[in-house]
């Protein structure tokens, strides 16, 4: 099942490419109908928005740093419309403000419960979106995504990065139904590999991802997107991947 019709390409796997143009036509000649931006695009919103009409693409959603909320929110609002985003997302925090401590990530999940309420004030959705280190565990039981998420903040997950983090992610998904409003598609290379990061395009990993598809679905995910962090041929990895994909939803491939 394809929840709303679009399959997604975050557009960090291609920052390689400076010639936006050239990637969305690719892109979208491959079956990719929407683009998920990230927070070195924004310059120039209203040029991107003319280059996404004029291949037919949208852009849903998009990542901005987790300090663009702090010092920027009138930019990813102005941007946000420009493009016509429904969901705006903080990705990372830097190696220096991750806390070691329950209560630093405390924290950190008040902050992400104010970023969404000034995005819903802004007809905004805000989530925040994984990496590994939300999920090493602390001594008391607790997990840092729980004190990140708590009940309110939504969450993009980014079901590789769990998995690489060594934490079966389908109780997650389970567990946050109705607030995983996204999902990063994204596969692992086997334990050892080094090219490219150890990820995988899409389907050709060890992540068995068509179950993992279907309870995001279900879950209540809309955009499905597909993100490689290291590849060094885009085109390949967005082919292939776009393949995996509709086999996932079962489309015609």
């Amino acid at each position: 099942m394809l929840p709303n019709s679009d399959l997604s390409f975050q557009l960090w796997s291609s920052r390689a490419d400076t010639d936006l143009d050239a990637q969305f036509r690719a892109l979208e000649a491959l079956g990719y109908t929407d683009m998920q931006p990230f927070h070195a695009q924004y310059d120039d919103p209203t040029g991107m928005k003319r280059l996404l009409d004029t291949h037919g693409l949208t852009a849903k959603t998009g990542h901005f740093n987790t300090r663009m909320f702090e010092d920027e929110f009138e930019r990813i609002v102005a941007a946000a419309g420009t493009l016509g985003m429904s969901l705006v997302v903080a990705p990372w925090l830097n190696v220096d403000e991750r806390p070691r401590e329950v209560e630093g990530w405390k924290r950190w999940g008040a902050k992400l419960r104010e970023y969404s309420r000034r995005c819903a004030a802004a007809g905004l959705q805000f989530a925040w979106q994984n990496r590994d280190f939300e999920f090493v565990r602390f001594t008391d039981g607790s997990w840092p995504i729980e004190h990140l998420l708590g009940d309110e903040a939504a969450w993009e997950i980014d079901v590789a990065w769990v998995a690489r983090a060594g934490v079966d992610p389908k109780p997650w998904i389970e567990r946050y139904r109705g607030g995983i409003p996204a999902v990063h598609v994204k596969d692992l290379a086997p334990a050892g590999t080094t090219a490219e990061g150890g990820w995988a395009d899409v389907g050709h990993g060890v992540i068995d991802w068509q179950p993992l598809w279907e309870l995001a679905v279900a879950a209540g995910s809309q955009p499905m997107v597909a993100e490689h962090d290291a590849t060094d041929d885009y085109m390949r990895f967005a082919r292939r991947s776009i393949v995996s994909m509709k086999r996932y939803a079962g489309l015609s491939v």
